[in-house]
């Protein structure tokens, strides 16, 4: 079965993100989107609510989807959020120069264990190189504690062909 008909459309959303910004290259909101579908981000309900140049926010519930056996957020699920933010950072980059953003080394240190409600990320570029980027993620709970912190390195490589339907 067809997975946007099995759990409906992309739940990856970019809510503050204006439809003429200057990093898209000419990749609408809608295109952006079509890229989070059918994936990890997709199917464990990520968002990314603000993309920038150099910086991107965005958050990930924390529910069963995201849990881990002792009912706490998943260490991997932080990953997700931090790699995802990073490369979505990265894309915004490259795609207009003709180039993908694959991540090549992620690492985190969870520092607080959380049950419910969302987890939001922030992501910065810390370095913005012709073929690597390094972006510093730093994960917040409901309350502003500092949950996750991670480091991901971006390669930018030649555009990828995208998959065929």
């Amino acid at each position: 079965m067809d997975r946007a008909k099995q759990w409906g459309p992309s739940p990856v959303k970019f809510v503050e993100m204006t439809e003429d910004s200057s990093l898209s290259g000419g990749i609408s909101r809608d295109e952006l989107r079509a890229l989070g579908a059918d994936t990890i981000s997709d199917a464990l309900g990520l968002e990314v609510l603000e993309v920038e140049h150099g910086r991107v926010v965005g958050r990930l519930p924390v529910d069963a989807r995201t849990h881990q056996p002792y009912g706490l957020l998943h260490g991997g699920a932080s990953v997700v959020l931090a790699e995802t933010l990073g490369s979505v950072g990265s894309h915004f980059i490259a795609a207009p120069k003709g180039k993908g953003a694959v991540g090549i080394e992620v690492n985190a240190n969870h520092l607080r264990g959380v049950r419910s409600g969302w987890v939001t990320g922030t992501a910065r570029l810390h370095h913005e190189g012709g073929r690597l980027h390094v972006w510093h993620i730093d994960i917040e709970d409901d309350q502003g504690r500092s949950i996750c912190t991670s480091r991901l390195t971006v390669m930018l490589v030649p555009q990828p062909e995208k998959p065929a339907s």
